[in-house]
């Protein structure tokens, strides 16, 4: 990992337009070409280009060679990689004209990455290293950069090492990474610099942000629209924590009977902000409702109103007399800060409609005075919350592994966003291109109800086709939103994207599929060869419970990794947690993209015990060293025995799964 430096260009300015993970894909998607035409010239390229993001959807072959020749008058001109990167960022820039154009400055912390126009917001940058200094000023490492000086470009460097991330992530949600598996030595070599953005991003992906295209090189230059994007969400994700029924029970009284109550349960944080806001806002006599943190918001009226009814003893009067809305929101602001809520956001951030900004504005002072009464309605907590926390685990287990697939829908409950089949038809065709037949699905928004449980028809048998177990299972039962079957097919689905990932990194041999022996077997062979005895019989064995068999497995996989030191004998229930906090970011500190939680180790459940043990073995395999199956004997593994040579299996899987995107 250390000696990984990516893809370079020699024009510096041209480098800083995309990521690491990006050039990797256009890099493929060149010598695709290449070696198929032999030579790559402009003639070459429309036809080509049109199948990548961002182009097709705009303009057709003809189109974009028109334009081209107005650059490159003679179309015959052979193409270094160079100039295939100058084309694609022309045609790219073109089709945005052609679409009308980004006129929100902030869009890219919106998606994942972006290769036009990489600004970055000073109001932004500046309201997000004030909420660091808020929240990380006591940190005894931090505390040496911090306050940092937001009128600088400080924020990108100090975040080189990882460290600053990390922490943020852990303030964001507490106890996601286990502080003693980041690398906080003053001088960080390149290794832990690496392991600590691979803990970061992997630790990311676990609390729900978007880190499709960004990699950890991108993270160790300090790329400032890649940063500010991933605090951005980081930030979202901590400010919209409590806007859900099992932290703010008093959200009921938003709604009027118990089946608002499910709908509410359903919607994702930034509806209920705004369903609040606009409670609030009826109740103080406004007219308009507010459907989006910019535009509707610009005025600074709605401002007004929301915080005189929610802290009328700070009114000032004249905020409604006066008619010029920057006036307005130097008020709104007065009045915020009197109720110490004045953070993130300026006058001109207000009249601008800035969305992120005006959304963690609204969500600081929903945190700090919601204005909701505990006692108004008594819908017992028993009956808005039905499902058991088993199923609420699994559930966000599946949303998160979704949603990091960088698909074009984001999922916001899986219960919910499945229904009309779309969101799982993406997800079978990520994990297995080709499978679906696109011409027979329909794109959302659906209305009609039939073509619902076309898609879902078409999931199931897609499913049966790949073997899952759907006895008695139809298309009717997802668009109804059957919980337990839902859920049956995401961990089919989960469990054969594991296996085929396992099985894509070997030569087969005698046809045969990885199984759930197979894994097993690995796992404990691996252990026995570092000459330690501990061993599980079944992914449900519960001596597994005190993470001491995987810690053993990661330092078997990676002798360096765990610290002994930090490792308790797991006898209370206490040090079971300790054990399994620290052997889930050590994990991910490797490169494991995971999403099981402590307690799904201390309570051995099955499934995410699979999981996390087929990520430990596609870690390793993928190392570039010669690794056997499995140290067991012939006649236990069936003559399943083989080596590996993967001296290129990383940037490979990399260039694959970014091509996908960008093909998408």
């Amino acid at each position: 990992m250390s000696g990984y430096v990516g893809i370079l260009v020699s024009d510096p300015w041209l480098q800083n337009q995309f990521t690491q993970v990006e050039l990797r894909s256009l890099k493929s998607h060149f010598l695709s070409i290449r070696r198929e035409c032999g030579r790559v010239s402009i003639s070459d390229l429309p036809s080509r280009m049109s199948k990548l993001k961002g182009i097709g959807e705009s303009l057709n072959v003809e189109e974009s060679l028109e334009f081209l020749l107005k650059s490159y008058p003679d179309a015959e001109d052979e193409v270094d990689f160079e100039i295939f990167l100058r084309v694609y960022l022309k045609l790219q820039a073109h089709a945005n004209t052609k679409m009308g154009g980004a006129t929100d400055s902030s869009a890219f912390l919106k998606a994942a990455t972006t290769t036009l126009l990489h600004t970055i917001s000073e109001s932004e940058k500046a309201s997000y290293v004030a909420h660091i200094n808020n929240y990380l000023r006591e940190d005894l490492f931090l505390n040496k950069y911090l306050p940092i000086d937001p009128s600088t470009n400080d924020l990108f460097e100090i975040a080189k090492d990882g460290v600053l991330l990390c922490k943020l992530i852990n303030v964001a949600a507490p106890g996601t990474i286990d502080e003693r598996a980041i690398n906080t030595k003053r001088m960080l070599n390149p290794w832990e610099r690496n392991e600590n953005h691979t803990l970061c991003l992997n630790s990311a992906k676990a609390i729900g942000c978007t880190v499709v295209n960004i990699g950890t090189q991108d993270l160790a230059e300090g790329r400032p629209h890649l940063v500010l994007g991933l605090i951005s969400q980081i930030i979202k994700i901590q400010l919209l924590a409590d806007l859900n029924l099992r932290k703010t029970p008093q959200l009921v009284e938003l709604v009027d009977d118990s089946k608002d109550v499910e709908e509410l349960m359903n919607l994702p944080p930034e509806k209920i902000l705004l369903r609040w806001m606009n409670f609030h806002l009826k109740k103080a006599g406004y007219k308009k409702p507010v459907t989006n943190f910019s535009s509707d918001v610009k005025d600074g009226e709605a401002f007004a109103f929301l915080l005189n009814i929610l802290a009328p003893e700070h009114t000032n009067p004249s905020i409604f007399n006066t008619k010029d809305p920057f006036e307005r929101a130097k008020l709104v602001l007065e009045h915020a800060e009197r109720m110490n809520c004045k953070r993130y956001l300026t006058p001109k951030d207000i009249v601008e409609g800035s969305p992120n900004l005006n959304l963690a504005f609204v969500a600081h002072i929903f945190q700090h005075r919601n204005g909701l009464s505990s006692d108004t309605k008594q819908i017992s907590l028993a009956e808005t919350m039905s499902d058991d926390v088993q199923v609420s685990r699994e559930e966000s287990a599946f949303r998160l592994w979704i949603n990091s697939l960088g698909n074009s829908a984001h999922v916001d409950n899986v219960f919910e966003d499945v229904r009309n089949g779309w969101v799982l038809l993406e997800v079978l065709d990520r994990i297995s291109p080709g499978i679906v037949n696109w011409k027979q699905a329909t794109r959302p928004p659906i209305k009609m109800p039939f073509r619902k449980v076309e898609n879902c028809n078409q999931v199931v048998k897609i499913g049966k086709q790949l073997k899952f177990s759907l006895v008695n299972v139809a298309g009717n039962d997802i668009v109804q939103g059957n919980k337990k079957l839902i859920l049956a097919y995401l961990w089919q689905l989960m469990r054969y994207n594991m296996l085929q990932l396992l099985r894509n990194l070997r030569f087969h041999s005698h046809g045969k599929e990885i199984t759930d022996a197979d894994i097993l077997n690995w796992a404990n062979a691996k252990v026995r060869s570092t000459g330690r005895h501990s061993c599980m019989d079944s992914f449900k064995d519960k001596s597994l419970g005190n993470g001491i068999f995987f810690l053993e497995l990661l330092s078997a996989v990676e002798p360096r990794v765990v610290n002994w030191r930090l490792v308790t004998k797991g006898e209370s229930d206490e040090e079971k947690k300790m054990n399994a906090t620290y052997l889930i970011s050590v994990a991910r500190k490797i490169g494991c993209s995971i999403f099981l939680l402590p307690e799904d180790i201390m309570e051995v459940n099955q499934k995410m015990i699979l999981t996390l043990t087929a990520s430990i073995m596609y870690w390793s395999l993928k190392q570039p060293t010669e690794e056997t199956l499995s140290g067991a004997s012939d006649s236990e593994n069936g003559s399943m025995i083989e080596s590996f040579s993967n001296s290129t299996l990383d940037d490979s899987a990399s260039e694959a799964s970014s091509e996908e995107n960008a093909n998408r």
